[in-house]
């Protein structure tokens, strides 16, 4: 390996996180040092600070085809995830008994985990799972619904392979079970986490059909510390975090400005060159996906390729153990991963996501996540493949 080489790392994990863009650090810096006012504030300072954040959440809500109101600013898409299920089921546990929720078995550990919670608590989940190509069928989830279903929590994109959900269609048969109603004809509501979604997919609130959205900004070039929770006007959520009541009562601690206009400055940037962006990187990442298969004839791609986000490859290789291939390339100066960044942190590192596609192999411990990004060159993509295949040597 050239020397020039070893030294410049390559990162081929933009599924987990993205680098600040150098508009977006601008837009956040005079909120970093000199603005730094509190927006709760009566005097000048603070109602100055207070239209600022004003002017992105109405951004923000252009952006996305909503109403300035129904955008709630939250520390994380995590956050945003737990306060769209714990808000709708404990403001409703009272107006609907027994309340039942479905979510699908692809969906981050921001939302499976927080329906372990509500299972304790005796709140009825149905867990939908994928077909062979990560798809969740619209009827698939018709039926599961019940006259008492509170909630329907399935993600746009998915975070490690990448599928592309139908949620349009998922919204059409929720409002037809809706329809069939008679007492709470509003219910289910539907939510989705489009974190992965935001760089590379149309994200319209009135087009997909849905009530709530989750977006992080740390997935689409903004700051980390950072998302939002669309909430559509008259829908009651129930607060998580309680104290000042900024965010209409939502979500209260003092705004984190910076971050806020750094929300706004990325997700306008992600949306306004999502269609250039993912032609540039579809043809990266089909190329590099045929050279893959080419050279290791063995190795298969977890989840269908007709819908799929442009920059994400998930490919099984059998026999080699994932986290310990992280490790070799890692060492050779490239960062990509085995499944989700937020799974790693647990005891187990098994991709439940490639488990619920019901492949009979050991995929699950075997593959590696390759997300490309903006910065992402096919020299890279070149030098990459020629890791892999002096990596292969080493687990063969």
């Amino acid at each position: 390996m050239k020397k020039s080489q070893k030294n410049k790392r390559i990162f081929l994990d933009h599924a987990s996180t993205t680098p600040v863009l150098p508009k977006v650090f601008l837009a956040m810096k005079p909120y970093l040092s000199s603005e730094f006012a509190n927006p709760s504030a009566l005097y000048a300072e603070g109602v100055a600070i207070r239209r600022v954040v004003a002017k992105a959440r109405t951004t923000i809500a252009k952006t996305i085809s909503a109403q300035s109101d129904e955008i709630i600013f939250t520390g994380s898409g995590t956050e945003a995830d737990n306060l769209a299920i714990f808000g709708i089921v404990r403001a409703l546990k009272g107006i609907v008994k027994n309340p039942h929720i479905a979510v699908s078995a692809l969906e981050h550990p921001a939302i499976l985990e927080a329906v372990e919670v509500l299972k304790k608590e005796g709140v009825e989940v149905t867990v939908l799972y994928p077909n062979q190509d990560g798809i969740i069928r619209p009827g698939d989830v018709f039926k599961a619904l019940k006259k008492n279903t509170v909630l329907v929590s399935i993600m746009y994109a998915n975070n490690e392979i990448g599928t592309i959900e139908p949620i349009h269609d998922i919204a059409k048969a929720i409002r037809q079970f809706r329809k069939s109603k008679t007492k709470e004809s509003y219910l289910p509501y539907f939510h989705t986490d489009a974190s992965q979604a935001a760089n590379y997919l149309p994200i319209g609130v009135p087009q997909l059909g849905v009530d709530m959205m989750t977006l992080d900004a740390s997935k689409i070039y903004g700051p980390k510390g950072i998302g939002m929770l669309f909430v559509r006007r008259g829908i009651t959520l129930t607060p998580m975090i309680f104290g000042g009541g900024q965010e209409r009562g939502l979500r209260s601690g003092t705004e984190n400005v910076a971050s806020i206009v750094g929300l706004a400055e990325a997700l306008t940037s992600a949306q306004s060159g999502r269609v250039k962006e993912s032609k540039r990187i579809s043809t990266l990442r089909d190329w590099f996906v045929k050279e893959i298969l080419k050279k290791f004839p063995e190795a298969h791609i977890n989840g269908g390729m007709e819908y799929r986000l442009p920059n994400n490859i998930n490919i099984c290789f059998p026999g080699i153990d994932g986290e310990f291939a992280v490790i070799l390339f890692d060492a050779e100066g490239i960062a990509i991963s085995s499944s989700s960044s937020c799974q790693t942190l647990k005891d187990s590192s098994r991709s439940y996501v490639i488990d619920s596609l019901g492949k009979k192999d050991d995929c699950a411990e075997s593959s590696l996540r390759i997300t490309l990004g903006r910065g992402t060159t096919k020299n890279n993509l070149v030098y990459a493949l020629r890791v892999f295949k002096k990596i292969a040597s080493y687990v063969s």
